[in-house]
């Protein structure tokens, strides 16, 4: 799923597997695990046989995927990418610097937000602009989980370029849906864009991020991309 959310130059890999075998782990991502829970080492493992897999796809040998402060991935030399797992779903997403400046994807249950969760990571004019598509036609679709999971995207991408912790509710979305579901008769399937203005702004990033959303299967994804000559109008 993913993979229709980005474009061709970006190697995704994603699985609806919850564990891998035994070895899939470098010794180094073994010594991280060793004291983790099963659930947290799983969600580690998967991601990184899924980061493999993408690394392939770019013609790269298979390495260790470390991380640095609050997770983030630690790539090879010349590599952007991003890493996202919920139950059900694990998918990475890797480029070549030179192609790419920045990218985040994410992947969360599509299910409603846990009760006061909602007003922790969202703006009052957001819960104003989904309230009303969540009552004109939008069916079962859980918007604030749509939001939130567009959120982590846009805070993926930007934490990497910045080094600077980007908080909820300092980036305003606007979520939009597409006409066609384009899930090929797959119940609850739906898909659109969002546009997210970054309250804190960084000479790195343009100010306005964009990014584009899918559900299928009970998951919903969600990617942003900002390629390295966005001043230029490369495009973000």
């Amino acid at each position: 799923m993913i993979e229709r959310l980005l474009p061709d130059d970006v190697s995704c890999a994603a699985t609806r597997e919850e564990t891998v075998p035994d070895g899939t782990l470098f010794p180094e991502e073994e010594a991280l695990m060793a004291r983790s829970v099963a659930k947290r080492r799983n969600d580690f493992a998967t991601a990184r046989a899924c980061a493999r897999r993408a690394m392939a796809g770019l013609g790269l040998p298979p390495v260790a995927v470390l991380h640095g402060h609050r997770g983030k991935p630690l790539w090879p030399e010349g590599i952007v990418g991003s890493l996202t797992h919920c139950h059900g779903y694990r998918a990475a997403a890797l480029a070549r610097e030179q192609d790419v400046l920045s990218l985040g994807i994410d992947a969360e249950p599509h299910a409603p937000l846990p009760e006061g969760v909602r007003e922790l990571v969202t703006l009052p004019a957001e819960r104003e602009r989904i309230g009303p598509q969540a009552e004109e036609g939008s069916g079962a679709l859980h918007w604030d989980r749509v939001l939130f999971s567009a959120k982590e995207s846009v805070f993926k991408t930007w934490y990497p370029v910045t080094g600077v912790e980007l908080d909820f509710v300092e980036a305003d979305l606007t979520m939009h849906q597409e006409s066609d579901p384009g899930g090929g008769g797959t119940p609850g399937a739906a898909r659109g864009t969002f546009t997210a203005r970054l309250l804190l702004t960084d000479p790195a990033l343009p100010t306005t991020l964009r990014g584009r959303w899918r559900i299928e299967d009970g998951v919903i994804a969600t990617a942003v991309l900002v390629r390295p000559n966005w001043r230029e109008g490369g495009g973000a």
